[in-house]
């Protein structure tokens, strides 16, 4: 078994299939991805953080496949109906790779840590050597995990299937029997989503 996980060995999934009401006035939802934000897509500036992080990237969208796909990456809808959240995603995104190992963002995270894979990568290869290897690492920042920002072995696909096909839906819930380590980053602003319209404006003014 390998020590280490190579840039190659991982398929980075952004996940962008929410609905997005917490974004809208009225509650019906927008698609967050598509949002501009200081002259491009939010999705844009993830994409530009995260790719070059990973081998390949699939983008999880339920909506605007087309515009999406300008970005230059496949896109893996929801195999779970009912914008089920990002466990819905992450199991698209699983389905679809080929690689040992997939990474996830989110699409409104425009600041994410361009050494996130990196990190999550060498805190797996680091428990190997103190018992069996850990399946899945996320990023924390002080005594908060954030669940989305994660590195996961693609071998747990079966495992997320059973999950999901019980109706439930809670990512922390779905990992907690699994191997994991959580991995400690400063900067907690790296980490904001801007889930509002509020917040995405104040960014901008920033």
């Amino acid at each position: 078994m390998p020590s280490t996980i190579g840039r190659d060995e991982v398929t980075g999934i952004v996940l962008s299939g929410g609905l997005g009401r917490r974004m809208s006035d009225d509650g019906r939802g927008v698609d967050k991805g598509l949002q501009p934000f200081r002259g491009k897509p939010m999705i844009a500036h993830a994409l530009e953080r995260f790719a070059p992080q990973v081998g390949t990237v699939i983008v999880n969208a339920n909506r605007n496949a087309e515009r999406y796909r300008e970005f230059g990456w496949p896109i893996a809808p929801d195999a779970v109906e009912g914008f089920a959240g990002p466990l819905a995603g992450l199991h698209a995104g699983m389905s679809q790779a080929r690689t040992a190992w997939v990474a996830t963002v989110p699409c409104d995270s425009p600041f994410l840590p361009r050494d996130l894979v990196a990190r999550l990568a060498a805190a797996i290869a680091a428990s190997a050597t103190k018992g069996e290897r850990a399946q899945l690492a996320v990023a924390r920042t002080g005594a908060q995990p954030h669940p989305v920002f994660a590195l996961v072995e693609r071998a747990l696909l079966a495992d997320l299937e059973r999950f999901l096909s019980e109706g439930r839906r809670k990512i922390d819930a779905w990992y907690a029997p699994l191997r994991v380590v959580e991995v400690e980053f400063d900067d907690e602003a790296a980490f904001r989503n801007l889930n509002t319209m509020q917040e995405l404006k104040e960014e901008e003014r920033r």
